[in-house]
């Protein structure tokens, strides 16, 4: 049995939170809140997923890696080096 999944992780400027929801047939819907910044400057979204998992700690860790894709991909792109000039002879 493995440990289990961190309430919350941060990546960049997002605090991302799993928040699985029980359902009535005893499987779980998988939620992720995103949230950033601070007080009157800050931010946040909620994404549902349509699966459902068998367990808690496996919508968890489900949720938990949609944010964290969802995050990487609003980072910048790191810059890019430049390229030595080269050189014309005519």
């Amino acid at each position: 049995m493995g440990a289990l999944p961190p309430a919350s992780l941060t990546l960049g400027r997002y605090r991302i939170a799993a928040s699985p929801v029980a359902l009535p047939c005893g499987r779980f819907a998988a939620r992720v809140a995103i949230a950033s910044g601070h007080g009157s400057a800050s931010t946040a979204r909620v994404m549902r997923f349509v699966d459902d998992f068998a367990t808690h700690d496996d919508a968890v860790r489900y949720a938990h890696a949609q944010g964290l894709s969802w995050a990487a991909e609003q980072q910048p792109a790191p810059p890019q080096p430049l390229q030595p000039a080269q050189a014309i002879c005519i």
